[in-house]
Order: C-alpha cells, then structure tokens, then sequence
C-alpha cells in the first residue's frame, strides 16, 4: 500500500468522530487508513480483489471482498465512510446495497475527489436522508448524512443487457464497456477469423464479452476467465452461462490465482486504476503471460496504438506482430517458443 490519498488525508481532519464508532469502509479505498484510525470496529469493503489481497494481510476477516454487503454483516456497524470511484452509476450501485442493509440512524460520510464527480451524492442520497457538505480540502469534497430511510435494493434492477450479434452481453455498472462492445474489443475479435483450439485465458474479462464470443464460436474450447473487480467477475458468470457455455471465472489479481497454463491468452488490458492513468497491470499481464502459456502457445491484446506495449511484447516474448490496426487501436501478438 501507498502513502494515503487525498481523500484518505481529508478524513483523518475527523477521526475524533470516530472514535467508539463501529466503521465499515468501502468503495474506492486505495490505501491502508484503517492503520491511522481510531475506531472502535473497523471493516473494510471492497469489490477489487488486488486491494482485498492487501487489506486482509492487515485486517484478516474484517477485509471484505464482495460484490454487495449482507445484511448479516452490515448490522454490526453505525457508521459508513465511502469513497467514492470514478464511475457514478458504481457509485449509485454500491451506496444503494450498502444503504438498504445498515441500520437506520447509521451516520454516512462520503468522500472523493471533486474531479471524480462526487458531488453527485446530493443527488443519489436525497432519497434516504438529507446530504450536506462537511468539509473541502486536498481537492476533495466531504459530505454528511444520516440514514434516515434505507432504500430498496434488488441485484436483478441493475444488469445492462446488449446483444452483440447473436450473443446476449450482461454487465453491472462499473464494469468495461457496460452499453455496448468498445471498438478495441471488435478489432480484436476481428482477428479471430479462423477456428482455434485448447485452453482460453481471457483475463481482465470484464462483462465476458471476448471470451464468450470465441467460445461461441469455437465449440470445445475450454474457457478460463478473470478479473480483479467482483462486478465483472459476476458480469463475466453471467453472460457465460446466459450463452449456454461453460467456463471457469475467477477473482485474481492478474495472474495470482491462476495456476494452469493455456493455449492462449487474450486480453483488452486496463490503463486506469480509478482516476489515475497505470500501466502496472498490463505490464505485469504482458510480462508474466509466457509463465502461463503453454510451449506454442499465443498471448493475444488489443490497446490503444499510443501505450507502450510492443517494448514490453519483445522483452517478455523476443518480438512481437501486429495484427490489426486503425488510427486509435492496435492488436499485437507474441508467441512462447520455448
């Protein structure tokens, strides 16, 4: 874990409120406040399982890596600190679970970055009490509200359905192309013009767009998916199984719970993690993507054509092709040799 984020840094200018107070944190933490605060429990939620794998080595069964918070947990705490993503309709989705399973009279502080659009929490919490704004310093906004009135919250209200084809997409909010398949992932599927075979590591799945249309469209392939966020580990469950295909759907943190080897590995990597631009992720996916191919086998991506991937393919690989190209996009392939 990091130094502590601004947002972090805003809510330690209260931490004597929390004191005695029984604490759940969730959305978009990034760093390790639970260490500097004084309250009396202390829970955090998350839905990155790359974050989960750090928090619990600090906090064990208090860390929480889900996709919703159960009723069973939420009624320990009276205090719910968020912190709020990038993505509003995340943001909506998280804080209407949470909301509709902690107890009534729970005080609710939401923080974030006033770039990140966190000043919509007037708006998304008018309905369960009244919002005001407590604090605003590091370019961050604090807000204020009591539950006055939990809100209804149904998991089945929040897919986003699209077709692609023939093919059924279903994806929850925060999840990667949640409306409709982004012009990255059609250039790449582009280049699957021919039948293939084996085992299929689709990782960063998201929605599970990618590997469910090449497993349509390649019957008996075996088919592994992955991803960090819980959102589209559940998306990825879904839209395979909505298809009639069958496939393993994991939780990793790229490569850390994957354990078999493939015929190929394909990917649309993230660059972002929240609001900050990262290429660590598709680095670490490029550069350890040989470990997991079988001899043969082809690590397959598709990226924006500016990112600095084809050094990245030729230290991990020796070289590297170019398979498809428009003015923004670019699908390059490596092969393990050896």
């Amino acid at each position: 874990m990091s130094s502590l984020t601004p947002a972090s840094e805003v809510i330690l200018r209260h931490d004597e409120y929390f004191i005695g107070r029984r604490v759940l944190i969730a959305g978009n933490l990034q760093d390790n406040i639970s260490a500097e605060m004084s309250a009396e429990i202390l829970h955090i939620l998350t839905n990155q399982y790359h974050y989960w794998l750090s928090f619990n080595k600090a906090l064990s069964e208090k860390a929480h890596y889900d996709l919703t918070l159960e009723k069973t947990v939420a009624r320990q705490f009276n205090t719910l600190i968020y912190f709020w993503p990038k993505n509003k309709q995340e943001a909506h989705f998280q804080l209407h679970n949470i909301c509709s399973v902690l107890p009534v009279g729970s005080d609710i502080f939401i923080v974030g970055e006033n770039r990140s659009g966190v000043n919509s929490a007037n708006k998304i919490l008018e309905e369960i009490g009244s919002v005001r704004q407590i604090d605003a310093a590091r370019r961050c906004s604090l807000y204020y509200c009591q539950l006055e009135k939990q809100p209804h919250f149904h998991l089945n209200d929040w897919w986003n359905i699209y077709k692609v084809a023939d093919i059924t997409i279903k994806t929850l909010p925060g999840v990667f192309s949640q409306q409709a398949l982004d012009a990255g992932s059609q250039l790449l599927l582009s280049t699957f013009d021919k039948p293939i075979k084996g085992k299929l590591l689709d990782i960063a799945s998201g929605s599970g767009v990618l590997a469910t249309i090449i497993g349509k469209r390649n019957p008996g392939i075996k088919l592994t998916l992955c991803d960090t966020h819980a959102a589209a580990v559940t998306s990825s469950i879904e839209t395979i199984k909505i298809n009639g295909l069958t496939g393993y759907v994991i939780a990793s943190d790229i490569y850390s719970a994957i354990e078999d080897s493939y015929n190929w590995i394909i990917c649309n990597p993230p660059f972002h993690d929240g609001l900050k631009t990262d290429y660590s992720a598709a680095e670490a996916i490029i550069k350890q993507a040989s470990n997991h191919l079988k001899p043969g086998g082809k690590f397959r991506m598709v990226a924006n054509a500016f990112l600095p991937y084809p050094d990245w393919l030729d230290k991990a690989f020796g070289r590297h092709e170019i398979l498809a190209q428009t003015g923004k996009f670019k699908v390059y392939q490596a092969s393990k040799f050896r």
